[in-house]
Parts: structure tokens; sequence; C-alpha cells
């Protein structure tokens, strides 16, 4: 049996059991046997100290790569919030952690692809936000909820919110690549389709059909999202209205979508 190789579990478990065999005939004493089982034992150790070597070798290897990984996305983060995306390059991500340009693209094939990564953890951060809803029985009062917390995402975090529903870059990682997984962004559509359905469950929404009201929803919500984080909702509050500041009118138009909720319900 060759000991350069990296052992299956099968045969892992295979040699231990054969070891344990080899422990009970040895103990049993079988004469002339019991030698040769004991030269079998000690080249089953053997192979096993050296698999075991090996796995460490490995897993410290992977460890490495997934903390350098980490490391990249927790320096690009920073970069982001710092300078924005037009200002943050491969080459000041490999200056922040003091590692060659090269060494980022071994882990991400360009710019668009460590924004993608962070994309990705803006949207867990999106479902991780509605999720706390769970325990709002009524599908309806959760839906409202969900509006507002939308909101509030997008006015805590304005710099991941264009990132996410905003900037064209990171999607064309997904078009580049068809076979690239988004089941992050799928999660949040998900959380709030299932909600529109649990509310039709429950008598709300008679027939309308679910993922268009969900997209109805979704786009009332993001307008008005979208608008305040770029600027355009508070200098039309400025110039049009007489309220005292955003959140006002961010509200009062909260209000006022829920109230076309209640009509339609």
């Amino acid at each position: 049996m060759s000991c350069g190789k990296l052992l299956d579990g099968n045969t892992v478990r295979l040699i231990r059991n054969m070891l344990l065999e080899a422990w009970k005939a040895e103990k049993q004493g079988f004469g002339r046997k019991s030698k040769n089982i004991l030269g079998f034992t000690e080249h089953c150790s053997l192979v096993l100290r050296k698999h075991s070597s090996v796995m460490g070798i490995e897993d410290r290897k992977q460890r490495h790569k997934d903390d350098l990984k980490d490391t990249i996305l927790k320096a690009a983060k920073e970069l982001f919030l710092e300078k924005g995306f037009e200002h943050t390059s491969m080459r000041n991500l490999a200056e922040k952690i003091e590692y060659s340009p090269a060494t980022i693209y071994l882990h991400f094939k360009d710019k668009n692809e460590v924004f993608y990564a962070l994309h990705q953890e803006g949207f867990r951060m999106l479902v991780s936000s509605f999720k706390t809803l769970n325990n709002v029985a009524n599908p309806f009062e959760r839906l409202k909820a969900m509006g507002y917390a939308y909101v509030n995402f997008a006015t805590e975090n304005p710099d991941f919110y264009q990132l996410m529903f905003v900037m064209s870059e990171p999607m064309s990682v997904l078009e580049m690549d068809i076979a690239k997984c988004w089941d992050e962004g799928e999660d949040a559509f998900r959380f709030l389709l299932n909600t529109v359905i649990e509310c039709q469950q429950h008598g709300y929404f008679k027939g309308l059909e679910p993922n268009g009201l969900s997209f109805a929803v979704w786009s009332t919500v993001h307008g008005l999202a979208s608008l305040r984080t770029s600027g355009h909702l508070d200098h039309v509050r400025q110039v049009k209205t007489q309220m005292a500041d955003i959140d006002a009118v961010t509200n009062h138009t909260m209000d006022t979508y829920i109230a076309m909720l209640e009509r339609i319900k």
C-alpha cells in the first residue's frame, strides 16, 4: 500500500478495523502468525500517521487560504466604505494588507469579483434583518414591518445599498458566469414572496398573482429607499413640502404606501 497518497475515508476506516483485529489476535497470542500480524500492524500505523500528517498540512493550507481571503474582503470593505468603489483598486487593496497584487488575483479574478463577494455580504445582512421579523405571526403585519426594515437597512448602510441595488459591476460577475449562484439575493426575494403567499393564504390580496405583487411591493419600497440614499428625496422635501426633516417625509411616504396595501388587502 502506498503511503504517498491521501487516503479516502473508507480506506482509513478499513485500516483501523484491521488494526483492531490485529490487536485482538496479538492479545490472544497466535504464535508465528502473530509476528506477521504485528508487522502488518506497524505498517498500518505508519500509513495512518503519514495520512494524518498529510491531512494536517492540507487543513493548515486551507485555513491559511480562507483566512487570507477573509483578510482581503475585510480590507476591501474598509476601503470601499472609506473611498468608494471608484477609488478602491486591487493595487491599493494589496497595499493595505501588505501583500502583492498577484496574491489577491489568486483568490479573486478582478475587482468586480471582490465587490461581488461584498455584495453577497450585504444581502446576508439584509436577510438577517428580515429574519428578525419571523416572530411576527400575522403575515400582513410582517409585510408592513419588512418595508420599514428595508428602508432602515438602506438608511443605515447606504454604501452597501448602492452596491447591492444600484451599481451594475457586481452583477456583471453573474452575467459572466451563468453557473454562479446568487443564493443571498434569491433568499431576500424569497422571504418577501413567501410572506406575500402567506398573506394570501390568510385571505389578503385575493386574485393577485404573488410574484407580480412581490415585485410591486419591492419596487415601491426600493424607490423610496433609493431616493432617500441618493439625496433626491431630501432635496424635494426642502423645495416642495413643509415637512421638518427627511425622516418625516420617509415615514409619511411609508404610511401612505401601507394605506394603499390596506385598500387592496
